[in-house]
């Protein structure tokens, strides 16, 4: 089954990434993982630390001649930065009496609890590893489990739905549109807005609240829609907590840093609606076998992909780091300061958007090795053929 661990600081020399149990075979490029650490780097809104990094990842080992070869796959993302860092960051104690430490917690990020959890005197540790900064080494790795569920035919994309106040919703019809050749294709539309938004209108109003934020000295979060075309019937299971589907990609959306919230198809809605008005009513016998014209389930039920498309939803909240500041205390005294302004952006949603995509591939990925297994491409892609087959089969009548 696919894990994957990542390492290094923000301001430290790199970020890195070890990536086990892709099956032999997967094909891969340079350009399947630096696109991908590209698209993330985008997104008006973004902070000065996006001027300096060209994110580009070193593989070291597990690919050959443009394969996986079965064994872990090391990746590495060099922080250009670091340059600027050797000092604050050394990993030694050469320069341990030549660095100021940082007292003032910032309310709202990982500061003051990961300070005394780990029992720090000072935040810059903290500050380095809890950092979105992080999510690049996350990218890259989820780039190989994408790569492989593409191959499959396989999508994971993805869309920027709200930022503050601006957009939502955009209506049913326009989603299943863009859809229709695959979730890459929704992705692709987003990506050509500078906010990863679907609707012009929606776009504007959001750049006009980005940049309010900015003068304000402020910022915003909002929220991203994730969709997965291609997903077999039967991923997942409910016999046991651990192996739900949902739960195992909610948790993988609120493993990004921010996220707050995370619902499955139109969760919070449905909510509010009569039982008559929420579950997507079955069609069989035709030509496409198996058939709803709704999909407010999200793609699951009962902790299994239905064969839908699955759609999540991921909130993400105001990154924590303000210019104009909040209050907060010294540590070292307790006495009330204001609080300290770290280098960030304002607004980072469009960004969350594609760690979306990469944190939740490999959990589909790992969903579908669990029920049709396989060590080499071939042999997946065989089994994974004659099950769609048998399903489509099945419901043809």
């Amino acid at each position: 089954m696919i894990r994957y661990f990542t390492a290094g600081e923000s301001h430290g020399p790199a970020l890195s990434a070890i990536v086990e149990g892709l099956p032999a075979g997967v094909e891969l490029q340079a350009d399947d993982i630096n696109n991908e650490l590209a698209r993330r780097q985008q997104g008006y809104g973004r902070g000065g630390r996006m001027k300096i990094e060209t994110d580009r990842a070193e593989v070291l080992s597990g690919i050959r001649f443009g394969r996986t070869i079965g064994s872990p796959v090391a990746l590495v993302v060099r922080n250009r930065d670091w340059e600027n860092w050797t000092t604050t960051m050394s990993q030694f104690e050469d320069h341990a009496g030549d660095v100021s430490k940082i007292t003032i917690p910032r309310p709202g990020h990982a500061d003051l609890t990961g300070c005394i959890k780990y029992g720090f005197d000072d935040i810059r540790p903290v500050i380095d590893r809890s950092s979105a900064r992080e999510t690049a080494a996350r990218v890259a790795a989820g780039s190989l489990a994408k790569a492989f569920l593409r191959q499959l035919g396989i999508q994971v994309g993805s869309y920027v739905s709200s930022i503050g106040a601006a957009g939502e919703p955009l209506g049913h019809g326009r989603i299943m549109e863009l859809l229709a050749g695959g979730a890459e294709g929704l992705a692709g539309e987003a990506d050509r807005s500078e906010v990863r938004m679907l609707d012009a209108d929606a776009e504007k109003a959001a750049i006009a609240a980005i940049d309010k934020a900015i003068a304000d000295g402020d910022t915003v979060g909002g929220v991203v829609e994730v969709f997965i075309t291609g997903v077999p019937m039967g991923l997942g299971s409910y016999v046991q907590h651990d192996r739900r589907l949902d739960a195992a990609l909610a948790a993988a959306l609120m493993s990004i840093q921010a996220i707050k919230g995370v619902e499955v198809g139109t969760a919070f809605e449905n909510a509010r609606r009569p039982g008559s008005r929420v579950h997507d009513e079955l069609f069989a016998g035709g030509a496409e076998g198996l058939t709803r014209k709704t999909n407010r389930s999200g793609g699951i039920e009962g902790s299994m992909s239905n064969g839908q498309p699955i759609h999540l939803r991921a909130a993400m909240k105001p990154i924590s780091s303000l210019v104009t500041p909040l209050m907060s205390f010294n540590l070292a005294n307790l006495e009330a300061v204001q609080s300290r302004f770290e280098r960030s952006d304002t607004c980072a949603v469009p960004a969350a958007g594609v760690v979306a995509e990469a944190v939740v591939a490999p959990v589909i990925a790992n969903a579908l090795l669990e029920k049709i297994g396989g060590d080499h491409m071939e042999e997946v892609a065989r089994r994974l053929e004659a099950y769609r087959e048998e399903l489509l089969s099945r419901f043809r009548g």
